[in-house]
């Protein structure tokens, strides 16, 4: 009998490297960088997760990255006080605030300072691009990352230009590569697609960020693509799949989504751990109906003797110390 698909499979590269619980992965951009990020260090690896928050177009992420890396300090002239005297900066997400100027630019810094520090131990980079559309801001024409509800007519809508962001980001990538030449970075375009821009505009603004990932993973030899998006409008290509303001990938999705991820880049024993690691969570999280009981606290030396044989892998003391303090709960104990 014929076998039957019932969508469309991605493709998956393969690769000379793999992500293991030794690496220390930075993850950069978009709201589903973030996505990606927890979820990795649901799986214990050792990352800092979207540490500027949500940042959406390349050339914002390219500056943050340069600020960091040079040491530089935010622009002067792009902070703003808003109409409840908080302060804020259009280069930074809104979660960057505070209530003096001098406050919220101590904050930056370091944040930035954090960020370079975390480089110098990187092994995987992840970028993520969410549009191709970006924002002027006219008092100062610069491009800028946030807005922050300031009243639209103070800043001039621009699709960026593919060689616009290929020489930003070919910048970035090579002062990475001199600091961390071992360093892998992984481009994807977000799922999330950017109705507001209407959806024949949204697909010029993905098949943009599609290309700068295609012509930087063809030039430098340590960026690769991973097609998030891809394997959301091919494979996951049903509205089930969507939250219910159906933009945004539901859970399911990103479940997949970062299972296809796994499978692609991570090695075995990864992989391994992260299946047992299922499994100990459902142990740990299995609250007793009749209290504390000897096949609970039997289940409690089990687990604990689970964890032990994986913290080699990496850093589970705080799950450790969570089982000995239920062991410790027992009257005998």
């Amino acid at each position: 009998m014929k076998s039957l698909e019932l969508n469309t499979k991605v493709s998956l590269a393969s690769h000379d490297w793999k992500i293991n619980h030794g690496s220390n992965i930075l993850t950069i951009g978009s709201c589903f960088a973030e996505v990606l990020g927890s979820q990795l260090d649901h799986y214990k690896f050792p990352v800092l997760n979207n540490p500027f928050g949500t940042v959406f177009n390349p050339l914002s992420i390219a500056k943050l990255i340069d600020l960091a890396l040079d040491g530089k300090v935010p622009n002067a002239g792009l902070y703003h006080q808003n109409a409840d005297n908080i302060w804020l900066h259009h280069d930074f997400h809104s979660s960057f605030w505070a209530t003096t100027r001098e406050e919220l630019e101590a904050k930056l810094i370091t944040k930035l300072k954090e960020v370079s520090q975390f480089i110098g131990s990187a092994d995987v980079l992840v970028l993520t691009f969410g549009t191709a559309y970006a924002y002027r801001h006219r008092a100062t024409n610069i491009l800028v990352g946030n807005c922050h509800k300031v009243p639209a007519d103070r800043f001039v809508k621009e699709l960026l230009h593919i060689d616009q962001i290929n020489i930003s980001l070919e910048q970035i990538l090579f002062k990475l590569q001199s600091l961390r030449r071992d360093l892998k970075i992984i481009l994807t375009v977000s799922p999330v697609r950017h109705t507001k821009d209407t959806l024949p505009l949204n697909q010029v603004s993905k098949s943009t960020l599609r290309l700068v990932c295609h012509r930087l993973s063809e030039k430098f030899r340590q960026v690769e693509y991973f097609p998030s998006y891809e394997i959301m409008i091919d494979e996951l290509r049903d509205y089930r799949f969507y939250k219910s303001d159906l933009i945004h990938p539901n859970s399911v999705a990103e479940d997949y989504i970062f299972r296809t991820f796994a499978d692609e880049l991570m090695d075995m024993p990864a992989l391994e751990f992260m299946k047992e690691w299922d499994g100990i969570l459902k142990m740990m999280n299995h609250r007793p109906k009749h209290g504390l009981t000897e096949s609970h606290f039997t289940l409690l030396n089990t687990l604990q003797s689970k964890l032990i044989g994986l913290s080699a892998a990496t850093n589970l003391s705080a799950e450790l110390a969570e089982i000995k303090r239920r062991i410790n709960e027992f009257p005998a104990n």
